[in-house]
């Protein structure tokens, strides 16, 4: 006999625009089964699916299931919301400072992203999108399954509480040749100058320390743009060396964690 059981998913709803219910007007629910028929009936018909391992069900194929507990019982609110959200392509919020929400970038970002990105103050220190808006939509949707799903973390949307209104850009990525996870941010010229960048970038550095457990972050800053040099100043980071990539100078910068913030 397989085991089935529904959790209800512990939907707060602020902010982005979840009401508690699903597309069928039901309470939201993610399905835990050990049985592969079952699993595959739940998912073909949309419900989100974990899986439950163990001795009695170990020669059936779960690999084309994203999601599996050895032990279903007494499962975090946080963790069930987390991986419900996943499976239905919703995005994850990251964390909140005094003024701005910091989440998953979805598609639906990306026509903000081009009216921040239209400033050439933006867009002398950083890499333009794509020229055409469904080639950048269509990045994201690989990036939320090759980044976010496998490492956990990368490059979240910036969103201002007070307005709702997507703000700019901010995160961990790795870059190619070095160990150390970097920080990057972005903040459109009309929201610049209100502290913003330095709030949320501070709240996403005690995030790496606390969450993701680094232990040291870089920062590579292009030596022209004072105002990133200053703001990595202020949060710590210390200048390491003058690097070169793809024919740019750069000041790569380290922040170490902190005694406290490894507690």
């Amino acid at each position: 006999m397989s085991y089935l059981s529904r959790i209800q998913v512990p939907w707060s709803g602020d902010s982005d625009g979840l009401s508690g219910r699903d597309d069928n007007g039901e309470q939201p629910a993610l399905y835990v089964t050990d049985d592969i028929d079952t699993a595959r009936e739940l998912r073909d018909i949309g419900q989100a699916v974990l899986i439950w391992l163990h001795e009695g069900n170990r020669e059936q194929d779960f690999s084309e299931f994203l999601y599996a507990v050895e032990n279903p019982i007494g499962l975090e609110p946080e963790y069930v919301d987390k991986v419900y959200r996943r499976l239905k392509g919703l995005p994850w919020d990251i964390l909140e400072t005094g003024c701005c929400l910091v989440r998953e970038t979805t598609p639906e970002d990306v026509e903000d992203f081009y009216h921040i990105y239209s400033d050439p103050a933006i867009t002398r220190y950083m890499e333009n999108l794509y020229p055409e808006i469904e080639q950048e939509k269509q990045y994201i949707r690989e990036y939320i399954e090759k980044v976010y799903t496998f490492y956990e973390f990368g490059v979240w949307t910036v969103v201002e509480r007070a307005s709702g209104t997507v703000i700019g850009r901010a995160g961990f990525a790795y870059r190619e040749g070095y160990p150390d996870p970097e920080l990057g941010f972005i903040i459109g010229v009309p929201w610049q100058r209100k502290g913003y960048a330095e709030e949320v970038c501070r709240a996403i550095l005690k995030y790496g320390w606390e969450t993701l457990g680094f232990q040291q972050v870089q920062a590579m800053v292009e030596p022209e743009n004072i105002a990133s040099l200053r703001l990595c100043e202020k949060l710590g980071f210390a200048e390491k060396e003058k690097a070169k990539v793809d024919g740019k100078r750069y000041v790569r910068l380290v922040c170490v964690a902190s005694a406290d913030s490894r507690d």
